[in-house]
């Protein structure tokens, strides 16, 4: 009953984070004419109607899901007359965390790039595995492998990304990708600069004599600054920053808008925050050596009240928390991410 509800909401979601985040939602977008419907939610490849699809794209679904993601939301559009802006649009209204579209043109990949980046901007998560995409953005996976043969088939980057997808949907978050062997891959067209590359922003496959798999799990970001970090060019961690974002966001919507903008309301919000807080750090997701805290953000709150009335300068920190700010809340948090074993300096003395 009343607010109370936010911080059992919000506790309840840091104890199922890590669970949560190795089941994650795949979103393709598929030419197909065989089936007039525009939208299929399956969970599992058994519940796929192979008479809905073409052989190629039902070989798309298989490689997707061999990645364990919880689901995967197709928008099918027309082989021909497809309007990936319309299935771009149904998209936005649904829950799924990266997408991919085998048979994406070059055009139509850099609409993908655009639609994700204006909607991170606006604050939703979404991310793409997008081919030989240099975006510079923690949204979108530069995918930059061709030439991957498997069986008698050998694919390329635009077609193997929805492979890419379901292994990235489908890694928790106390786990990285990186090294993730892909067990049906027999050969690709290596790297000659597997180092170069991945300081560029490529995720890439690799060689290491006896498996190809991925290398070190990085999105394109390149660009440090503006309140983008190092650490922000890691797949892991931006998924779980985005899954914090999305599990606050839905609590906050769920259990406070709507309830008095008071001093000890905005508290208690605060208060469920660092209890969903404290449990990421016990699972791994935070670093727990770091005091992992939101607070009510008194710099933004004061300039917000000062730009109303100068005499809020006169204000002491404490004051400035309790005044009056109508429907606005100013919360700040410092987090520190925590990161996986993926580099090894050992030196053996004798």
């Amino acid at each position: 009953m009343g607010m109370p509800e936010l911080l059992i909401e919000i506790k309840a979601a840091a104890t199922t984070a890590v669970a949560r985040s190795g089941r994650g939602v795949v979103a393709l977008i598929l030419k197909d004419d065989t089936s007039q419907t525009d939208t299929f939610v399956y969970a599992k490849m058994t519940s796929v109607v192979k008479s809905h699809w073409t052989a190629a794209n039902l070989d798309y679904l298989q490689k997707t899901f061999d990645g364990s993601p919880a689901r995967v939301i197709v928008e099918r559009i027309g082989e021909a007359s497809g309007n990936l802006t319309e299935a771009l649009t149904r998209l936005k209204t649904k829950k799924w965390n990266y997408l991919a579209v085998p048979g994406a043109t070059p055009e139509e990949v850099t609409e993908i790039e655009t639609w994700i980046k204006n909607n991170r901007a606006a604050g939703l998560t979404f991310k793409a595995v997008l081919p030989d995409t240099a975006a510079d953005n923690e949204g979108i996976v530069n995918f930059a492998t061709d030439d991957i043969a498997v069986g008698k088939k050998t694919y390329t980057t635009a077609e193997y990304c929805c492979r890419i997808a379901g292994i990235l949907a489908g890694t928790d978050l106390d786990n990285s990708a990186t090294y993730t062997v892909l067990p049906e891959v027999s050969s690709i067209t290596e790297s000659t600069d597997p180092d170069t590359d991945v300081e560029s922003g490529k995720l890439i496959l690799i060689n290491d004599g006896e498996n190809i798999k991925l290398g070190r799990a990085v999105n394109s970001l390149k660009t440090i600054g503006g309140g983008k970090t190092e650490d922000m060019k890691k797949i892991k961690i931006m998924d779980g920053l985005d899954l914090m974002c999305d599990d606050i966001r839905k609590s906050f919507e769920e259990n406070y808008i709507g309830e008095a903008n008071s001093y000890d309301n905005k508290l208690l919000f605060v208060n469920a925050v660092n209890v969903y807080l404290s449990g990421l750090a016990r699972d791994g997701v935070l670093y727990d050596e770091f005091d992992n805290k939101a607070y009510i953000d008194v710099a933004a709150q004061r300039a917000y009240l000062e730009g109303i009335d100068p005499s809020y300068a006169e204000y002491s920190d404490d004051d400035i928390k309790k005044v009056n700010t109508g429907s606005r809340v100013y919360v700040g948090c410092n987090v520190k991410m925590q990161d996986a074993i993926e580099d090894l300096y050992f030196t053996i003395y004798i």
